[in-house]
């Protein structure tokens, strides 16, 4: 769905949380050829600056920030810093995300809160600082990035499928309220694909941590790739990114065929019952 077009400027202004890595990082990198200006953000600082190195050394201009997406008050204060330094903003990105895991009624409350309060309130907090300054600026764009999570809703992912769902749901509403403004939003969702997400993923079980890196290892699609394709939605107005053909297939199926999705979904979940992944790669069935 392609609305108007929202062609970044030369030396790009942007603010991106979850910049330490994965596809932060790859978003940071992508704009730093374009001599990006960029606020870079993340809780890890070790990495945070090894970002910040990164986008200089291709050309870009970076400021680190440590900012806790689930403090809202942070989050405006870099905003405020941005408009000082630059005037404004071209991009936002609310890229920040944690992952959880586990059957309903087993995942302690607490680790849906933290997962809520990261994959949700953060990217909440990130669209409700910035619409209204962008909104006064009458141009640029916002990236949300949710997940094909957030589509599909597979067994054992209840926290993470919630939040990019939430994600998904904003997305679509702040479409509808920023675009009469001439700012765009898109919205992310990406499958599989390395990143740091499981160094701190919350789990009820180990196998559903060994059968999420079994499908990061087996991804042939890198953060680089999802970054080139979600900055190009970006600029063709695309209110969805959905660059993987695996997430295009899922939300294909669920929207032509409801009914024949939830049986896949249902089977798919028997089979990952019944097989223990002993690495990636190789699977055996359990007695």
């Amino acid at each position: 769905m392609k609305f108007k077009q929202h062609t970044l400027p030369e030396r790009p202004r942007a603010f991106i949380t979850g910049a330490a890595g994965g596809l932060g990082r790859a978003l940071a990198l992508q704009l730093a050829h374009r001599r990006g200006r960029l606020a870079l953000c993340d809780v890890h600082a070790e990495r945070l600056a090894e970002s910040v190195e990164a986008v200089r050394a291709v050309g870009g201009e970076a400021e680190a920030h440590l900012l806790d997406v689930t403090d809202a008050a942070a989050v405006e204060r870099i905003a405020e810093l941005a408009w000082a330094r630059w005037g404004g903003l071209d991009l936002v990105v609310n890229n920040a995300g944690v992952a959880c895991a586990g059957p309903v009624g087993e995942v302690p409350l607490t680790d849906w809160r933290w997962a809520i309060d990261v994959n949700l309130w953060g990217v909440i907090h990130g669209c409700h600082v910035f619409a209204p300054r962008l909104r006064a600026q009458g141009h640029g764009a916002v990236l949300n990035v949710a997940s094909a999570a957030g589509i599909a809703c597979a067994p054992e992912m209840g926290p993470y499928n919630v939040g990019k769902a939430g994600v998904i749901a904003l997305s679509e509403t702040l479409h509808g309220e920023l675009r009469a403004a001439g700012v765009g939003v898109t919205v992310l969702c990406p499958t599989f694909f390395p990143t740091h997400l499981l160094e701190t993923m919350r789990a009820t079980s180990p196998r559903q941590h060994k059968l999420a890196q079994r499908f990061f290892d087996r991804s042939k699609v890198t953060a680089d790739d999802v970054a080139r394709a979600a900055l190009v939605a970006v600029e063709a107005g695309e209110l969805y990114s959905v660059p993987q053909s695996d997430a295009k297939a899922i939300w294909a199926l669920k929207r032509l065929a409801p009914g024949g999705f939830h049986t896949v979904m249902a089977l798919q979940q028997r089979f990952n019952l019944a097989t223990k992944f002993l690495r990636p790669g190789r699977a055996r069935k359990s007695s």
